[in-house]
């Protein structure tokens, strides 16, 4: 890896590692970190470009997300993890465990998607107006380049086969906001094709997990005790 990843680490129980979305950084997760460490050691991970991570010179792609996550994990000796990814952190997720099967012990993916269309008109529209701006002024403006990578994840990605979800073997849960950003037909798709996943919609938009935490932190306990 070209870069070190900046983490938080909490617990010194089994590994479970928190990938938070696009623009955000690892304290997206304060009410998770807390949560989870009396029982896990919880490492939640800046992504490259993202918090205090540095951008390096490497892709910005999902794709070299995961590398940099398998990179990661090899550097601190974790042989494997359970992993939840929140939205890009969720796409980042759902490529590792397409990858590294191995490297999984159990998975939660967060308001994921396939690809862009599985994101509601409604919030794609604005950011690939955003996007085409962004775009325009990259070569002028610092920021500007900035916001063109981070919106283009959101618009040229991921681009994951439902039928490539078939190669993840960690018991999994697919779980979103019941007015989340992702169409719900969307979500359910993701569920049906991995392997035995379980299915919860809890009650709140796609940021569940900060602002609606007693919901999903007891959505997620309730299925790492029950499923392994």
């Amino acid at each position: 890896m070209d870069i070190a990843l900046y983490y938080q680490e909490k617990g010194n129980q089994e590994p479970f590692i928190l990938l938070h979305g696009n623009g955000e950084d690892g304290t997206y997760f304060r009410h998770q970190i807390e949560y989870f460490s009396r029982r896990y050691r919880v490492i939640a991970l800046d992504t490259r470009g993202h918090g205090k991570s540095p951008r390096g010179t490497a892709p910005f792609t999902i794709a070299q997300f995961s590398r940099d996550l398998y990179d990661f994990m090899t550097d601190l000796e974790i042989p494997a993890a359970v992993i939840l990814g929140f939205s890009d952190g969720a796409n980042i997720a759902m490529q590792f465990a397409i990858k590294h099967p191995d490297k999984v012990k159990a998975l939660i993916l967060n308001g994921g998607n396939l690809n862009p269309d599985g994101v509601k008109r409604t919030t794609q529209i604005p950011i690939e107006i955003g996007y085409k701006i962004a775009k325009r002024f990259a070569s002028k403006s610092p920021g500007a380049k900035r916001s063109a990578e981070m919106l283009g994840l959101m618009v040229n990605e991921p681009n994951i086969e439902p039928k490539e979800l078939a190669k993840i073997t960690a018991p999994t849960l697919v779980i979103c906001g019941s007015r989340d950003m992702i169409k719900e037909s969307h979500t359910k798709k993701i569920a049906e094709n991995v392997p035995g996943a379980e299915l919860a919609i809890v009650k709140g938009t796609h940021f569940i997990a900060n602002k609606k935490y007693a919901a999903f932190n007891k959505e997620v306990e309730v299925f790492l005790q029950s499923s392994r």
